[in-house]
């Protein structure tokens, strides 16, 4: 117990500081009008002194992207136009291609392609930069004009032409419009185990997994072998989703938490009794596009002992963004929080590492195709215990069971490794009582 004088001693030292507290806040409110001022003479300068006569609202909707894009990737302004994009992304359809993108020192960047979309039948990866669009420079250009140039009526063709890390010539593809339903989640069976994919965590993704595997139950007239949860190439979603996905195989204990700028802003999300697959084996498919809620997913089933997490190192986007409304039309999308696994595991930078790592074989470009990661994104957020992991992901002994070439595989009939391995693993684990379990707590959580 505290003595009376040191109880004493402490609310004096608080008192004390107050007054240097409130200096300090003068201080700064100072200095932000200073800066304000600063900014207002800028303003003028360029209204009435460049060379072409400029609108008003574009030079502050410049300075606020700016100021966003000081902090990191992911904090944004979203006018009107933006709210509809986003809008479409969780909601709607529409006519393109099937790519997220991004824009990296004036160059279209892609992120993923979406599957079973004209982006990814012609084989575009993560990591390609597109530098032509019907013959047409882009670079210099913003994402917007690029995004607009891409999308368009079903049907209609446009002319790509990329560079890709590894390769000395340029690629040119010929793609024709479709329309892209964001239908988020995808079954089928194979080889008596249920395939799941989810191609984003858009609203009912959670509810459209558990219709999944009652789908699945069905068309075979029993519980298949197992699961295999494909989370590749998925950039994420809703928070939301990702706990309800995790939740329908768990059941019970933490899923995620988030933790704000305050110390004791922390949100913890549980799972509720009731594990939709029954114990059976589960497989997560991961690799270096799985991003934001597909890592919530794997983080938690790994962490819980309830699946194997396979493939590759995730991206590593541990942050959650907030939409915080403006007005009726437009809204800021603000970094708030980080988030951990369940075993206080930060995702941020290093993603989540796989249990067993599997790389991806019928990719003829696959060892010469750089990673593209939230690491690699200017002004990330930085990790406080960052490790390297670069040694982990060069694999200097040949592996056996990975010796293939993707011109061998293809004449065996393999057009997918990762989810061949994946299948053939799953029927190991279900002739062994108990195996995921086993494999999943020898990986501790946080270990490398």
């Amino acid at each position: 117990m505290k003595s009376t004088f040191l109880q004493g001693a402490i609310a004096l030292g608080a008192l004390a500081l107050i007054p240097a507290t409130t200096a300090a806040l003068a201080d700064g409110e100072a200095s932000s009008y200073k800066a304000l001022d600063e900014f207002m003479d800028v303003f003028q300068k360029v209204r009435t002194d460049y060379v072409e006569k400029v609108d008003d609202e574009k030079l502050i909707k410049g300075a606020i992207d700016g100021m966003l894009a000081s902090l990191d990737p992911h904090s944004s302004f979203l006018d009107a136009r933006d709210f509809q994009n986003l809008r479409t992304q969780t909601e709607g359809s529409y006519g393109g291609l099937g790519l997220s993108v991004t824009q990296e020192d004036g160059a279209v960047k892609v992120i993923a392609p979406t599957q079973d979309t004209p982006a990814w039948r012609a084989g575009i990866k993560a990591g390609d930069y597109i530098t032509h669009i019907d013959g047409q420079l882009i670079y210099g250009g913003t994402l917007d004009e690029a995004v607009d140039k891409m999308r368009g009526a079903p049907g209609t063709s446009l002319k790509l032409t990329l560079v890709r890390p590894g390769r000395d010539k340029p690629i040119d593809l010929t793609l024709t419009r479709e329309i892209i339903q964001l239908k988020p989640v995808k079954w089928e069976v194979k080889k008596d185990i249920g395939v799941i994919t989810i191609v984003s965590f858009s609203a009912n993704t959670g509810a459209d997994v558990r219709q999944a595997i009652r789908s699945i139950d069905k068309s075979l007239g029993h519980k298949p072998t197992g699961y295999v949860l494909d989370l590749r190439s998925n950039p994420g979603g809703l928070l939301d989703e990702a706990v309800t996905v995790s939740d329908t195989f768990l059941e019970r204990g933490e899923i995620v938490s988030q933790r704000g700028r305050q110390k004791g802003d922390v949100e913890r999300y549980y799972a509720k009794p009731g594990d939709d697959a029954k114990g059976l084996p589960v497989i997560v498919l991961v690799d270096a596009g799985s991003a934001s809620a597909s890592e919530i997913v794997a983080g938690a089933l790994q962490d819980q002992h309830r699946a194997l997490v396979m493939g590759e190192r995730s991206f590593g986007k541990g942050s959650v963004q907030t939409m915080l409304p403006l007005s009726n039309t437009t809204a800021l999308k603000l970094t708030t929080a980080r988030y951990f696994t369940p075993s206080g595991r930060s995702v941020q930078e290093g993603g989540i590492q796989p249990d067993i790592r599997v790389p991806q074989l019928s990719d003829p470009d696959y060892k010469n195709r750089p990673k593209f990661r939230e690491s690699d994104l200017r002004r990330h957020l930085i990790n406080e215990i960052k490790t390297d992991d670069a040694a982990l992901e060069e694999d200097s002994k040949d592996d056996p069971r990975f010796a293939m070439s993707a011109e061998e595989l293809k004449k065996q009939g393999v057009e997918d490794f990762q989810m061949d391995y994946a299948l053939k693993t799953i029927g190991r684990l279900a002739s062994t009582p108990g195996a995921v379990v086993a494999q999943a707590a020898a990986r501790k959580p946080g270990a490398k």
